[in-house]
């Protein structure tokens, strides 16, 4: 006869997160390791936990497999682009957009113009991986040819492919975010303009100090003629292989599907290897799946331009399954309900909802590294707690993408600063202190919540009662019925 279920206790939510942190920082600090032990602890501890509720093991076996169900898509698109990323570099495609952008950019200018070329690329082809893996490793040479810092090239990549995800119709989160809370993606994206722009452009500002102080004591012309005369001397660069990116935005913008218009463009980057560099099919089909190798007599290109291939996500993919199956025995155990609840509960104020909605999305996303449960788990537990307080559900809606789209490249073992980090070549850990956009956004709505600025409110008829019934407000009868 199976055991009655337990609820859990706040905890037996804690205790798989302390885990998950102390063995993280084991893993940067001591180990000097990937986060792949950290999560597999956090796991057995979670299961544990779940076994010790109530739940038996098939469940929370059921439990992990549907964590890692939500994420296959991305799976899916991290190998293709691992292919994507192989065969362009392979083509010359990416080695064309580092030999003449070499020639025309200005140091002095050149991180914020990284962060509005990757942005205004990114708000059309609604994927900032797309951008980090091909424009993003160009501006990655180019940059350390300039003699910036690779940290702060790579977070000005990521910054530009943060505001074009939040604010492109065509992003994944963009679309998940305002159906989960009942509100429309215009409605969505118009009221996000008021966090994104604002973190954009201080962000844009501060690239640009930055900038000047590197363009004036760190830039080697020598070394940047070196690197477009190796680029020329192992790669036939030509105009024409902007034809790719060219077609890129056309799929993207006709709205095809990602899967199929990445495996295309895949596909059409060996094309172009076999025409213009005259790559056997052999050699195409080796670098899909096991990267490119380059050889250029530069260490500095070696290491750029030798990665890609579906092989090379095995690692970041593996990562996505521990991560989203610590999420699946999170949701499917309650102790992530056990934790938003009393943060919930807490959140008297429309400044204190607001920072609780944050607070709990980037809660779950430290805690699985997922950035879709960091949206959906948020917004099933909050969507009812807004209408009633008369709030427009497209500030939750706001806030979601606030951690799952933004706040979630914070997390060292998220999914998408993993990504980002190992296609650009950059550690996590000194990544993340330069993305100053996913700093500002979260204060910025944390700022708007207290102050009211920007704070739409609306009226759900379903959740207002008679006044005869009660004349106290109705979140706070509803509150105390919970309680």
């Amino acid at each position: 006869m199976m055991s009655k279920v337990k609820n859990p206790t706040i905890i037996d939510g804690i205790l798989p997160l302390i885990v998950l942190v102390v063995g993280a920082l084991l893993s940067i600090l001591v180990w000097d390791t990937s986060m792949l032990v950290p999560l597999m602890l956090s796991i057995v501890t979670a299961a544990i936990i779940a076994i010790r509720l109530g739940h038996p093991w098939t469940k929370v076996e059921g439990y992990m497999i549907n964590g890692v169900r939500m994420v296959l898509s991305v799976v899916f698109i991290l190998m293709i682009i691992g292919a994507l990323v192989g065969t362009w570099i392979l083509s010359g495609t990416i080695p064309t957009l580092i030999f003449y952008g070499l020639n025309i950019i200005n140091p002095s200018f050149f991180l914020p113009m990284v962060a509005i070329i990757a942005g205004i690329l990114t708000l059309v082809l609604g994927n900032g991986f797309i951008t980090a893996g091909t424009v993003g490793i160009a501006f990655m040479v180019i940059g350390q040819g300039m003699g910036f810092p690779a940290e702060i090239v790579a977070a000005a990549v990521v910054t530009g492919g943060l505001m074009g995800d939040k604010l492109s119709p065509l992003c994944d989160t963009t679309i998940t975010a305002p159906a989960i809370v009942d509100t429309d993606v215009y409605s969505h994206i118009k009221h996000m303009l008021w966090d994104t722009l604002p973190a954009y452009f201080i962000s844009v500002i501060i690239f640009w100090f930055i900038g000047n102080k590197y363009a004036s004591n760190t830039v080697n012309l020598a070394q940047l003629e070196e690197i477009t005369a190796n680029l020329a001397n192992v790669f036939t660069i030509t105009p024409v292989l902007f034809l790719l990116p060219i077609i890129t935005l056309i799929l993207i913008v006709k709205k095809f599907p990602v899967i199929p218009v990445l495996t295309t463009l895949a596909l059409l980057g060996g094309i172009a290897s076999i025409i213009f560099q005259g790559s056997s099919v052999a050699l195409v089909v080796q670098t899909m799946t096991n990267g490119y190798v380059a050889d250029t007599n530069i260490e500095l290109l070696d290491t750029l331009l030798t990665q890609g291939g579906i092989v090379s996500m095995s690692g970041i993919i593996l990562l996505v399954v521990f991560a989203t199956a610590l999420g699946g025995i999170y949701e499917g155990a309650g102790l992530f309900s056990v934790l938003l609840d009393k943060m919930i509960e807490k959140a008297k104020s429309v400044g204190a909802l607001i920072s609780a909605t944050i607070f709990s999305g980037l809660l779950i996303g430290f805690s699985s590294g997922a950035l879709y449960l960091a949206i959906i788990l948020p917004g099933r537990a909050l969507v009812g707690t807004y209408k009633e307080r008369g709030l427009d559900t497209k500030n939750l809606s706001r806030c979601l993408e606030t951690v799952g789209s933004v706040g979630i490249y914070l997390v060292p073992w998220g999914v998408p600063i993993l990504f980002v980090s190992s296609v650009l070549g950059v550690d996590p850990i000194k990544l993340i202190p330069y993305l100053f956009f996913a700093f500002l956004v979260p204060i910025i709505n944390i700022i708007y919540g207290f102050t009211g600025f920007t704070i739409a409110k609306k009226d759900y008829p379903e959740t207002i009662k008679p006044r005869e019934e009660s004349t106290t407000p109705t979140y706070i009868a509803t509150e105390k019925a919970i309680d």
